[in-house]
């Protein structure tokens, strides 16, 4: 073996080093980190043990030749290649870093300074701890840096602030895997709950799904006209109404519009006429009378039209923190952006990018998000009843893919159709189907509601005939029942929704 080069052990990046700090020495912990990989040299348990809680990030090591002496071990961890001394030196060597990390006699110091991987996981923790304290210098200096910048836009400054924070704290999210005891305990714990669940307005769509779960992504979607935000403010009205606190962010209608449709919906006065203030002076005394009705329940709004992710998940956390809300809803997924620096970006990946982080936010907060989506036009031109399914979800896959449940509205009446397609020809004149295409938990099928005061926002149970499709039912589309002339189909842009 060639005579080592000597090597400077306290030597480190400095640019690095940042003037926030005012001469002050990163927090970092050299020692642990030697003890860390000498740990991984001699013990594959300690292999595992550190790339479960550290991962592939070698920024967490603060030295520059503790990273490379780290993703060498990481790259033969990952080819399921013995790791030793011998092997991270000819990994190293082949990379041309041997001498940068010290040579060999320093990977061999860093072997005789522990004597098994015992403890391993808490000093990975501890370098971790000052990992993110490094970062958080870092975003602290260069929030100053820009903040200095008169060119640079608040929003985006805070924006990217806050997805800078949200990246070093990432880590924290990663869960350890559970032993099936332990779980075991959780399942039976919450079953002792019985808030566990929030629950829906309508009786068939508890008794199909058991209200709405926490973690769970909701999609509700539905072509334009057929009632998706007003189904979902009644849920929201009715949750809040029984104690929940819910959330509701719209990127589409402003704060006053949606308390204007909460409103109709409490007094059986059309929406319209709130929103054009044409009310007659007896309906203003019944508001200003009543408004206690309305003004105690516990939801909570934001109107924004360029939310993003980060933006929503921000919101959210306050919400839970502060208000505890316990149910999130979102008109309409669409209309959110993955980030502001991803405008002209692929807008398939920037919605699977958005259902991707609201999923997320469910599982972080452990409450359900329920997202309002758009379907594309495909729907109106298959023929027949124009039921949608899952492959209409528009501009997107991945929100299937994402969603725990997916339900989609039709009112058969918006087309001129008459009749449901049962074998019985129901009635379908004031009435809306509610289809659940895809649950993880439950059953599919279909359900009706009563949506003949939609003109004051309401959907209500249909509890006079028997509703609700057998599970295994699959509706019919025959290739020209029930087709409305092509003259009298509405023409609505994809991008109006009146409801």
């Amino acid at each position: 073996m060639n005579q080592p080069k000597p090597y400077d052990k306290t030597k480190t990046d400095r640019s690095s080093i940042i003037s926030l700090e005012k001469g002050k020495m990163p927090p970092q912990a050299i020692d642990l980190e030697e003890v860390i990989l000498g740990a991984m040299m001699i013990d594959r348990q300690g292999v595992y043990e550190a790339i479960e809680t550290i991962s592939d990030n070698e920024d967490v090591f603060y030295k520059d030749a503790h990273k490379y002496i780290f993703m060498a071990i990481y790259e033969l961890f990952s080819e399921d290649v013995k790791i030793d001394l011998l092997t991270v030196s000819d990994r190293l060597k082949s990379k041309a870093q041997l001498d940068l990390v010290g040579g060999d006699f320093y990977l061999i110091e860093l072997t005789q300074r522990v004597s098994s991987s015992a403890h391993i996981e808490e000093h990975c923790r501890i370098i971790m701890q000052f990992y993110v304290q490094r970062e958080s210098i870092k975003v602290a200096s260069n929030i100053i840096e820009k903040a200095y910048d008169p060119t640079k836009d608040i929003f985006d400054l805070l924006e990217e602030s806050q997805k800078s924070l949200d990246d070093t704290s990432e880590w924290l999210l990663r869960k350890k895997a559970e032993t099936l005891s332990s779980v075991y305990d959780k399942m039976i714990e919450q079953g002792k709950n019985p808030k566990a669940s929030v629950p829906s307005k309508f009786t068939k769509i508890n008794n199909r799904t058991n209200g709405y779960h926490p973690n769970d992504l909701v999609i509700i979607a539905a072509r334009p006209g057929m009632g998706k935000t007003a189904f979902v403010l009644n849920e929201a009205k009715f949750q809040a109404e029984n104690g929940f606190a819910v959330g509701f962010i719209s990127l589409e209608m402003s704060d006053t519009e949606l308390v204007g449709r909460i409103t109709a919906n409490e007094f059986g006065i059309e929406s319209s006429r709130i929103k054009q203030n044409q009310l007659t002076p007896s309906e203003k005394e019944v508001l200003l009378r009543e408004s206690e009705k309305i003004k105690k329940l516990p939801i909570h709004i934001h109107d924004g039209s360029e939310t993003t992710t980060t933006e929503a998940k921000t919101i959210i956390g306050k919400w839970v923190r502060q208000e505890k809300v316990r149910i999130v809803y979102i008109d309409y997924l669409q209309l959110m952006r993955g980030s502001a620096n991803n405008k002209n970006g692929n807008r398939e990946q920037e919605i699977a990018h958005i259902s991707r982080k609201l999923k997320a936010i469910a599982k972080e907060f452990q409450i359900p998000v329920v997202a309002l989506s758009q379907l594309s036009r495909a729907v109106e031109t298959r023929g027949g009843m124009p039921r949608p399914k899952l492959s209409d979800l528009r501009e997107s896959g991945a929100i299937e893919q994402d969603a725990n449940v997916v339900q989609f509205l039709l009112r058969p009446e918006y087309y001129k159709i008459d009749e449901w397609d049962d074998e019985a020809r129901t009635p379908a004149t004031g009435q809306c189907e509610i289809y659940t295409a895809k649950t993880r938990e439950g059953g599919l099928g279909a359900a009706v509601l009563d949506s003949s005061e939609l003109r004051y926002m309401r959907f209500k149970d249909l509890n006079e005939i028997d509703d609700s499709w057998d599970d295994d039912f699959e509706p019919s589309e025959p290739e020209d029942a029930f087709e409305p002339p092509k003259a009298e189909l509405p023409e609505v842009p994809d991008d109006d929704l009146p409801f």
